[in-house]
């Protein structure tokens, strides 16, 4: 009970921090943030050693089976803890803050490099995108841990499936940070571990296998979401760019959207970005640069080790497609309930973008059975769409 006390007392301070944030956080970032990304990066490439991979090179680790089943074994575990069957709900990126059509547009000035796979040739692909907050809760969005992510599920995708459920998508999951919150595998069965026993902010600070400094990194970026459709977002983890060649993406936001959160710092609504999309998309189209980095270095931008950030001096994010979403109406109880039965999955691709690494190897098995479990308790099935639904009137956000 003490250590549950702390940790939840902790957490209360950070929500009322969370409050007054707007204020004084935009100055901060502007002056610290890459400074201190850059020492922290720092420290954590001290604390590593060269697996003497190639680039695109993985090397499966012998217990990754067991973390795989101790990751599924805990997410389902604390899905039958905190939700009743009709409404389970997703066991990361929890929370929908809006799903939007969308296109993408291949760019046709690429470097030959980049041409590869859907980035091949100039065309343009309708899409779902989905923006969600964190997982695996649906708190208050002034209560959440500042985090946001965005889905982009691609449609009419020629090519045969890594994942066979789906046979013309090809979805490219991000996230508001360029390092994701755990560096492999094991680490992240250790933090499912804890979110289970409710005391998730141990997982950084345990005595002899601390992630201090994973937590630190994250931090910079993690902070009071005034508004998904203005954030930049990091694929995290390593996919393929065509045989031999390994990139991350990006997706970067390219218009001015509203981010007045009301009622500041007491009460803000508790849906206050999806209220802020809403509102965003009432009046304007919003875009985003979907750009790829290309792996150079194969120890400065490890592929087993999803928490270093791929340093930008080495490879450049490059431009190579535009998210382009249309003004439109999507907060109706249809749309809502059409995004619940979609299921984003990073291989959910052709063989060209095969995800990199223990994290994505973890995650093929790990999202289509969470997703098959809560469809199944849902009583809902698995929905491929195609880009020609079509939805309800708009009603007030849940």
């Amino acid at each position: 009970m003490f250590w549950q006390t702390l940790h939840d007392a902790v957490v209360a301070l950070l929500h009322v921090e969370r409050r007054f944030e707007p204020f004084f956080r935009s100055a901060v970032d502007n002056v610290l943030r890459e400074p201190a990304a850059a020492l922290i990066q720092f420290l954590i490439n001290r604390q590593r050693r060269p697996d003497g991979l190639a680039i695109a090179e993985e090397r499966p680790e012998p217990d990754e089976e067991q973390h795989l089943q101790s990751m599924i074994d805990s997410m389902s575990a604390y899905m039958r803890q905190h939700w009743q069957p009709g409404n389970y709900q997703r066991a990361g990126n929890t929370k929908t803050h809006g799903l939007v059509r969308g296109t993408v547009t291949i760019r046709d000035d690429m470097p030959a490099a980049y041409r590869k796979g859907v980035f091949a040739v100039a065309k343009t692909y309708p899409a779902w995108v989905r923006f969600s907050g964190p997982g695996p809760d649906w708190p208050r969005d002034i209560d959440d841990v500042g985090f946001v992510s965005c889905s982009i599920k691609l449609m009419g995708v020629p090519g045969e499936k890594l994942l066979p459920d789906e046979t013309a998508t090809q979805d490219l999951l991000s996230i508001c940070t360029p390092t994701f919150v755990t560096p492999d595998a094991r680490a992240n069965a250790n933090l499912q571990s804890w979110i289970l026993k409710g005391r998730p902010l141990f997982y950084f600070t345990k005595p002899g296998d601390s992630h201090m400094l994973d937590g630190l990194m994250q931090s910079w970026w993690n902070k009071t979401q005034s508004n998904p459709l203005g954030e930049r977002y990091w694929s995290c983890v390593p996919y393929l760019l065509g045989e031999g060649q390994a990139m991350m993406y990006s997706v970067y936001p390219r218009s001015t959207v509203y981010r007045t959160i009301p009622r500041l710092p007491l009460t803000p609504p508790d849906n206050y970005l999806r209220d802020n999309m809403v509102r965003t998309l009432d009046r304007q189209d919003v875009e985003f640069d979907i750009m790829l980095q290309l792996q150079t270095d194969p120890f400065r931008m490890p592929i087993e080790n999803a928490a270093v950030r791929w340093p930008e001096k080495l490879s450049p994010f490059v431009p190579a497609a535009r998210l382009h979403i249309p003004r439109q109406t999507f907060a109706s109880a249809e749309q809502l309930a059409f995004c619940d039965n979609l299921s984003f999955n990073p291989w959910h691709c052709i063989a060209e973008h095969r995800p990199l690494g223990n994290q994505s190897r973890a995650r093929r098995r790990m999202y289509d059975e969470l997703s098959k479990f809560r469809q199944r308790m849902n009583r809902k099935p698995h929905i491929e769409p195609t880009g020609d639904e079509a939805f309800g009137a708009t009603v007030a956000a849940r």
